[in-house]
């Protein structure tokens, strides 16, 4: 008969093996996962053990130059959004939860003053140079142009180009190459892809553009589909639809949590 007192290793041998990979898990994280910086034009990417939601790209093949990203001092980027690589990001704007600007493929990614990218959102495009070359079509100019390889302007052209005052819905995807002009709203759970959208836009919740042009003051009625731009001519106008001022209310708001948030000092 087992003495009562006798240790159990059976019965613990399951709370030993939890405890091993809870350290296990902790030292991977505390050790694992640097956030990785660098400088832009440089062949070497530097480690940190800083929080890792602001970092550099690392070198590939299809991005060689390692870039950290540039953010104005008025911006705030809350600490679960995620920055990486060749992004701009201007003055007053807000990067809620979530968000993500990912530059490590198609480069450089702009964000105008005053926008607002809200939670969930995704900003990402496909590389414009391979082997070497450059691709037509995959940049666009800072006004809106889409720029052949050839163009003496490629160099200085942008995977994603947002104007000011523009904002980003929750769970908007947006796909470069595009365009996205001044004081345009892309909706909830919208995705634009190799697209440009002109001025004074207000695409509404859960469409899908994918390789059209809209023109300045159009109105995208919720859940619209367009893959061709025969389909554009057929939108309305947003002049004196109940959507027109949609996007003051979105930056009146985010332009006041920007504020608040960089005068709470939350890191």
């Amino acid at each position: 008969m087992k003495n009562s007192g006798d240790i159990n290793f059976v019965a613990i041998i399951p709370t030993l093996i939890m405890v091993s990979l809870i350290i296990g898990l902790t030292l991977n994280f505390t050790y694992q996962n640097p956030i990785v910086r660098g400088q832009e034009d440089t062949n070497y990417t530097s480690i940190s053990k800083d929080w890792p939601n602001i970092m550099s790209n690392v070198k590939t093949f299809v991005v060689e130059n390692v870039t950290t990203p540039t953010i104005e001092d008025t911006a705030y980027i809350h600490p679960f959004a995620i920055i990486v690589g060749d992004c701009s990001i201007g003055k007053e704007v807000l990067m809620a939860p979530t968000a993500v600007c990912r530059a490590d493929e198609g480069v450089p990614i702009h964000v105008g003053d005053y926008s607002n990218i809200q939670d969930g959102v995704i900003l990402h495009a496909l590389d414009a140079v391979r082997d070497g070359t450059n691709i037509d079509n995959k940049r666009f100019s800072q006004d809106g142009g889409r720029l052949l390889g050839n163009d003496t302007r490629f160099d200085d052209g942008y995977a994603i180009y947002i104007s000011g005052n523009v904002s980003l819905a929750h769970d908007s995807l947006i796909h470069g190459p595009v365009w996205i002009g001044n004081n345009t709203l892309i909706g909830v759970k919208s995705a634009v892809l190799d697209s440009k959208i002109g001025n004074n836009v207000v695409i509404r919740v859960g469409s899908i553009l994918t390789g059209v042009e809209i023109p300045d003051n159009t109105l995208v009625p919720p859940g619209t589909v367009l893959t061709n731009q025969s389909q554009v001519a057929s939108l309305p106008s947003v002049i004196g639809s109940p959507s027109q001022n949609l996007n003051q209310g979105d930056l009146r708001n985010s332009k006041a949590l920007a504020t608040a948030y960089d005068s709470a000092n939350i890191d």
